[in-house]
């Protein structure tokens, strides 16, 4: 269950006919509805074999967008062995159906039950960070589990708000928000999400956000396994303004075939300014981007592979092709 949402659908351009928009947000729908139902009333062990068996379906047989899923691997590790690659895909697929159902589950948690899940060794080096008042920008990945992560959080008494985008089906993101707000945190729409998240670190909160989605035309280039990908330069912008610093956070599945238990890792994301804005915007976010692909690394079957990382190409690549 992620910020992004992206259709899956091929269109008629393709050479197969769209799904009618009204029926395909009918379907979404009745899918999510399912799914948090699921979530909610099963016994867990059987809920999250359920969600993984959904996301075997859907990488495995129905193959949705396993195509880019392989795709990306073999940009981002082409020193591996395709079986490796292979089995990465058919993982992340798993992982994220199984999380999907895991983060219905933990919306229904009290605080100390989150917690009890969640463990955060570095959690009094981030305490200590918010308490010096000028809030804290938190930065995680489509790794992991990002919705828990920020739950992890929450339960612990920070008062933390989340950028999150719209969807195109109002009705899944009424019920997707309805399940962030019982997870503990507030939300910030992207659109003005500067201002917004000025006023938030105002008030010594902590803007949790995204930091790997396509920038599309609004971004820099950063390099990211290897590969130049436009990123955000909101987080660096909000950092140098209102000189908040930067954590990234991951809250990583372990294990894997046990109760729902996370290993919440915090890391502060620090540079070195020379007082030139545009440089230092692109320093600092290529140092979260780079601590983001450390991350990676260390456990890729839990990244979300099946987002269009590197979409937007850079005009000059753009022109030798």
């Amino acid at each position: 269950m992620g910020v992004t949402s992206e259709r899956v659908t091929r269109t008629a351009a393709e050479g197969v006919p769209a799904v009618p928009r009204p029926l395909l947000h009918s379907v979404e729908l009745a899918l999510f509805q399912a799914l948090t139902t699921a979530a909610s009333v099963l016994p867990e062990r059987l809920a999250l074999a359920a969600g993984a068996s959904l996301g075997w379906i859907a990488g495995s047989v129905l193959r949705i967008r396993r195509r880019a899923v392989e795709s990306h691997l073999a940009l981002a590790f082409p020193q591996r062995a395709v079986t490796w690659r292979r089995r990465v895909a058919r993982t992340s697929y798993v992982h994220l159906g199984r999380e999907a159902v895991a983060t219905v589950r933990f919306s229904r948690m009290g605080a100390n039950e989150v917690v009890a899940r969640t463990a955060m060794p570095d959690f009094a080096m981030f305490d200590e960070a918010l308490r010096a008042g000028a809030g804290v920008i938190l930065l995680t990945g489509h790794l992991g589990n990002w919705e828990v992560g920020g739950a992890a959080f929450a339960a612990r008494g920070v008062p933390l708000d989340a950028v999150a985008k719209g969807m195109a089906n109002d009705s899944v993101h009424a019920g997707v928000s309805e399940v962030r707000r019982r997870l503990g945190f507030g939300l910030i729409d992207m659109n003005g999400a500067h201002r917004a998240g000025m006023r938030s670190l105002g008030k010594g909160r902590v803007v949790a956000m995204l930091a790997d989605q396509n920038a599309h035309k609004a971004g820099i280039f950063i390099s990211f396994f290897g590969k130049l990908a436009s990123t955000v330069e909101g987080p660096a912008l909000l950092a140098l303004r209102t000189g908040a610093p930067i954590f990234l956070a991951i809250a990583y599945r372990s294990p894997q075939d046990g109760p729902m238990r996370y290993r919440v890792s915090v890391e502060r994301v620090d540079f070195e300014p020379i007082g030139e804005l545009d440089a230092d915007v692109r320093a600092l976010t290529e140092a979260h981007c780079q601590a983001l692909e450390r991350a990676i690394r260390q456990a890729p079957e839990q990244y979300f592979w099946q987002h269009r990382r590197w979409k937007k190409r850079p005009d000059a690549e753009r022109r030798s092709d």
